[in-house]
């Protein structure tokens, strides 16, 4: 389907805290070279077009999903010329072939490498909502994203199933861990949509560290990685399912209780390869469905430090993820996202690139929330890509 160049705004006002160096260009110049070096993916020569602006070209793009490959490199050209010193960029036309072809030759690697270094956990730990008690809550979940029905998409990625064969189009399965207090989201593994959210979740949560208190949801929860989790030093806070045996060994004064948990019932009934946790129980009044208990975990034990009633609270606050994943999937664009790439690669180049913008966007917000002493969750997501948006294309450069 033929797309429609779309005409758009270059008169907008911006406020000042606001620059054009947090959207999806908020990464160096030379930094987005090194990674390209790297992986022996930079331009070797300057007579075409250089790599360091598809790279760019491909974290612009997600924030014109209606607009065609061409425009979009236009308008980055445009704000990159003065900064790459290279005049003959303006002059430059590229097909939507070429442009697919040169992407190819960028590969996954350099984006995936700009994302796991950009997209850090970023929040002021005095801001609304960061931390708790010194430690920065993060939410650990799983989403999907559509794909163009291509043979190769298909292939690899798979498609859910339908009640009368399949769906209409392959979905990526990726899992990530978002601050909750400013909803970036971290350390994202993709991988086609049959894999095992819990499988691709091993990666991310090796990511946590000392510093963090992360919550999950009973999906999650397996013995196995329950240790994974607790090697890496964190704080976990996981709902888990009311089949799973806990009895209570030791009360403790706020209402929770200590149990030991087992990889199986060999170990429990042998006492062997035990773990201790503590138990945190509670029903939900005066919301409409609410289940009959809910059950958490916890390798937080002093109940004094961390009361049960604090961490349910806390526990709750996951589902910001949930709203990071909206904005994501939704609002960067302001259309639901079906990534546009045709080939495996691409798509995940793409994936990493949408997470780059949705990374700029959120440390823009979270800079503007510091000057007004705000909680940069209470700030609108939608406004702030509006307001971006329009001012893109007038950009006379990319800061560095």
């Amino acid at each position: 389907m033929a797309r429609t160049k779309a005409e758009l705004s270059t008169g907008a006002r911006l406020a000042d805290y606001l620059t054009v160096g947090f959207l999806a260009m908020n990464c160096p110049v030379e930094r987005v070279r090194e990674a390209l070096s790297a992986h022996g993916v930079h331009s070797q020569r300057r007579r075409g077009l250089p790599h360091e602006v598809l790279v760019y070209f491909v974290m612009a793009m997600v924030l014109y999903g209606n607009v065609a490959y061409e425009e979009v490199l236009r308008l980055v050209i445009e704000g990159l010329r003065q900064l790459l010193g290279d005049d003959s960029l303006a002059k430059a036309t590229v097909t939507k072939g070429a442009i697919s072809q040169a992407r190819g030759k960028v590969g996954v690697a350099p984006l995936r490498d700009l994302y796991y270094e950009q997209v850090q956990p970023h929040g002021p730990a005095d801001m609304p909502g960061v931390c708790y008690r010194g430690l920065r809550v993060m939410a650990l979940d799983g989403s999907t994203l559509d794909m163009p029905d291509e043979k190769g998409n298909a292939a690899y990625f798979g498609y859910p199933g339908a009640s009368r064969g399949s769906s209409a189009f392959p979905k990526l399965r990726f899992v990530a861990m978002a601050e909750c207090g400013t909803h970036m989201l971290c350390y994202a593994n993709p991988g086609p949509y049959g894999s095992d959210e819990r499988s691709l979740a091993g990666a991310v949560i090796d990511q946590a560290n000392p510093s963090m208190l992360v919550t999950a949801d009973r999906n999650f929860y397996s013995y196995a990685f329950w240790q994974r989790g607790c090697a890496t030093g964190a704080k976990l806070l996981f709902r888990v399912k009311s089949s799973l045996l806990l009895p209570r060994e030791q009360e403790l004064p706020d209402g929770s209780y200590l149990t030991t948990l087992y990889p199986g019932d060999k170990a429990r009934r042998r006492k062997t390869e035990g773990v201790q946790v503590r138990v945190i129980e509670y029903a939900l009044e005066g919301i409409p469905d609410p289940e009959p208990l809910y059950r958490l975990i916890t390798n937080w034990h002093d109940s004094e430090e961390a009361p049960a009633l604090a961490l349910a609270a806390l526990y709750h606050r996951r589902w910001t993820i949930e709203q990071a994943f909206d904005e994501f999937k939704v609002h960067l664009a302001e259309r639901a996202v079906i990534l546009r790439s045709k080939r495996p690669d691409l798509v995940e180049q793409e994936f990493y690139a949408l997470l780059i913008a949705h990374a700029a966007v959120r440390r823009l917000m979270t800079q503007a929330a510091t000057t007004t002493a705000q909680a940069a969750e209470d700030l609108s997501f939608i406004h702030a890509v509006r307001v971006l948006r329009r001012r893109l294309p007038a950009s006379g450069s990319i800061p560095p």
